[in-house]
């Protein structure tokens, strides 16, 4: 029962769209008619600036966070682990509220993966924001970011139900991209031409 209770507590706060909130209260701008036109941080980043893009950030990685970080403080670990990290993920994947056209859940599910291993997973973070800053496609960065974490648990953890958790993870960030993966992944202009001026 009480796996259950987590469970739909984390796909209601993970379905809360904090970043269409932000936009609408500060820059007065829905979200979704910016940049990929995802209901997301980075939009609100794009519309508003640092200051109001950074909290919207933040609460995304928070609703991810805090579901799994409370579970676990309340006993519940191994295998009933698995539904309470995937369900803010779906939540903010799906977003009810806003009539089930959801997110990418990327910041979520950095919330998740800190919630299970703690500041270990900002790692994992920083290599992913690195590849953005190589690659125009976040789509791409997204799946290598999730596959980082699930080498994680296959070769440093090595907890089974970690293992289908970051499978699962994985698959539903290719399901929430799948429009975006379709390009190859492209490297960014000024890398671009770093190159071809090292090779002149």
């Amino acid at each position: 029962m009480a796996v259950i209770l987590w469970s739909v507590f984390g796909y209601l706060l993970g379905a809360i769209p904090f970043a269409y909130i932000l936009g609408k209260l500060f820059s007065r701008v829905d979200i979704r008619k910016v940049g990929d036109g995802n209901p997301g941080g980075t939009n609100v980043w794009k519309s508003g600036g640092w200051k109001i893009g950074l909290p919207a950030i933040v609460l995304e990685i928070f609703k991810g966070y805090l579901p799994v970080t409370l579970a676990r403080h309340f006993g519940i670990s191994g295998w009933p682990l698995v539904p309470i990290c995937l369900a803010p993920i779906l939540g903010h994947a799906t977003m009810p509220f806003l009539h089930f056209r959801g997110g990418k859940a990327i910041g979520a599910t950095g919330g998740v993966w800190v919630g299970i291993l703690g500041v270990w997973a900002f790692s994992v973070y920083t290599a992913t924001v690195v590849l953005l800053a190589l690659i125009k496609e976040n789509a791409w960065a997204a799946v290598f970011g999730v596959s980082l974490f699930l080498a994680w648990a296959i070769f440093l953890d090595g907890s089974p139900w970690m293992i289908v958790f970051g499978i699962l993870n994985l698959l539903t960030i290719i399901v929430s991209h799948r429009h975006d993966l379709v390009s190859p992944p492209h490297f960014r202009p000024w890398l671009t031409r770093l190159f071809v001026r090292r090779s002149e």
